[in-house]
């Protein structure tokens, strides 16, 4: 740290030219964020980024904003929730945050199940696709959980459900399955998946995650979870604290984090106006099978307190209108990049709007020969 100060400008100054060598986010389409949003949310999100959302008593309206989207949400997944009852969920600073507290209520329940049959609770397992994000490795590896990967194929690059359910056994705490694969956003067969567990006399669908800030149309810092009912959140995982004033549950990684996101969410919907957004987004939706009703296909959506403002105003329609153009700009590009003769296409029709390639053999010598010189 510098001994004397400097004027702000200069600060300011200085370090807006280190970040001129930075890329333009507008021209980023690897990192599976959105990355332009309408004015108004911006100026939502400036609104409300002073704000920490954990403080219930003090920001009451952002509280219910973010109850609002939980329950659209599990509403949209078709959660057995009713009319007048608060569904169970909570946002979060992305998927990954979403995914440790899902995977975490699966190990404890587990465990209190195998601790009542006087089993072994030592040994839990997960069984992914070697497809999925690194946040399913972190999750095994920080809260030991054997990780059980069915491997992919030339030309498969998802989880086959049928490997899937051969390696369940008696320690195996879920099954993940992903809409939108981290490596061409092929949706996973869930149906199936969830087929195959029924017939193995085991409990599908018990939490869903679903990013904000992808397809949620927010920028980066939001995510979601929520659980099928009360039951499949153990308690003693939900902490209840009143030092800021009256009784606050919380179940999160993290204690303080701004509201903005979950503010952007509910302004990001309503008008169905989308430019060319990056269409490498992808959507990890979780834990053992896609929709509380045992359906093939969802929709996703998209913490932070300005991320759930967002979440209310686009309704199904103008929703609906921003996919549908994603998923035309993705036809687009792909048609373009095949008329080119120099790129295999390996992104699906069912999946999320995106295009993933390869080049072709002769292609690929020809670049590797330009990188070499």
């Amino acid at each position: 740290m510098p001994e004397k100060s400097i004027p702000k400008e200069a600060a300011y100054q200085i370090i807006n030219d280190e970040l001129m060598l930075d890329g333009t986010p507008r021209l980023n389409l690897a990192s599976f964020v959105t990355t332009w949003m309408e004015p108004e949310c911006d100026n939502l999100i400036m609104a409300s980024i002073n704000k920490n959302y954990v403080d219930m008593d003090e920001y009451p309206v952002t509280t219910e904003l973010q109850n609002r989207c939980v329950n659209m949400i599990a509403h949209l997944f078709n959660a057995p929730v009713g009319e007048d009852e608060s569904a169970v969920g909570v946002g979060t600073v992305g998927s990954s945050e979403a995914i440790m507290l899902a995977g975490l209520a699966f190990k404890r329940k587990w465990q209190q199940k195998r601790k009542l049959e006087g089993k072994p609770y030592d040994k839990p397992n997960i069984v992914t696709g070697a497809n999925v994000q690194v946040c399913w490795e972190k999750f095994a590896r920080y809260f030991e959980v054997e990780l059980k990967e069915v491997k992919l194929s030339e030309g498969c690059y998802v989880m086959d459900p049928v490997k899937a359910v051969e390696m369940v056994d008696e320690n195996t705490i879920c099954v993940a399955a992903i809409l939108g694969s981290t490596l061409n956003g092929e949706f996973e067969d869930v149906k199936l998946l969830d087929k195959l567990l029924t017939e193995k006399n085991k409990e599908t669908v018990k939490s869903i995650n679903v990013s904000g800030h992808k397809y949620g149309l927010v920028y980066p810092g939001v995510g979601w979870v929520v659980w099928r009912s009360k039951d499949d959140l153990p308690d003693d995982l939900v902490f209840h604290i009143n030092y800021l004033g009256s009784d606050q549950p919380t179940f999160t990684l993290n204690f303080s984090k701004g509201s903005s996101q979950i503010i952007a969410i509910l302004s990001a919907y309503p008008t169905g106006f989308c430019l060319f957004r990056t269409v490498t987004s992808s959507v990890s939706f979780h834990f053992r099978a896609l929709n509380f009703t045992r359906m093939t296909m969802c929709n996703q959506i998209v913490n932070n307190a300005s991320q759930i403002i967002l979440c209310c105003c686009p309704a199904n329609k103008g929703y609906k209108n921003v996919m549908e153009n994603c998923m035309e700009n993705a036809i687009v590009l792909k048609e373009g990049l095949e008329k080119t003769g120099r790129f295999d296409i390996i992104s699906k029709d069912i999946g999320v709007p995106l295009v993933a390639c390869s080049l072709k053999t002769a292609a690929n010598t020809l670049c590797l020969k330009y990188q070499r010189a």
